[in-house]
């Protein structure tokens, strides 16, 4: 069964695995919804099929499940924010419509920002082949 799940720049940088297309991994993944920035970023044709987000920073109970799967596509997320109108200076938001998509081999958390100019990279999507 293939799934498609979103992982955050901040939870590679911080204490995540590499992994590449075809690599196994073992991920704690959420199924509610975390993705709504992500959805208003790329739209909702690319944002809707996420269903699932990767967590490993103690938002989850303890002794949450793993999912197994093989790796078969990333996308690198990038995309601009910026303070809303009215709104705190300091904080920023999504520009919606701004993400842009690199198709990649391989993921780290630090993507090469200037292959798809002004944006900032945010993320992955990433398909995975589920072990059932």
């Amino acid at each position: 069964m293939a799934i498609r799940v979103w992982v955050d720049d901040w939870q590679m940088q911080c204490c995540g695995a590499a992994f590449r297309i075809g690599d196994e991994v073992t991920w704690t993944l959420v199924t509610e919804k975390r993705t709504d920035k992500l959805t208003e970023l790329v739209g909702l044709d690319i944002g809707a099929p996420v269903t699932h987000v990767e967590e490993h920073h103690g938002r989850l109970p303890e002794g949450a499940p793993t999912t197994r799967g093989v790796v078969t596509a990333i996308h690198a997320v990038f995309g601009r924010s910026e303070p809303r109108p009215g709104g705190e200076k300091n904080v920023r938001y999504p520009v919606p419509g701004s993400g842009r998509l690199l198709w990649i081999h391989e993921a780290d958390g630090w993507e090469d920002e200037s292959a798809v100019g002004a944006e900032h990279f945010r993320g992955y999507i990433v398909d995975l082949d589920v072990h059932r």
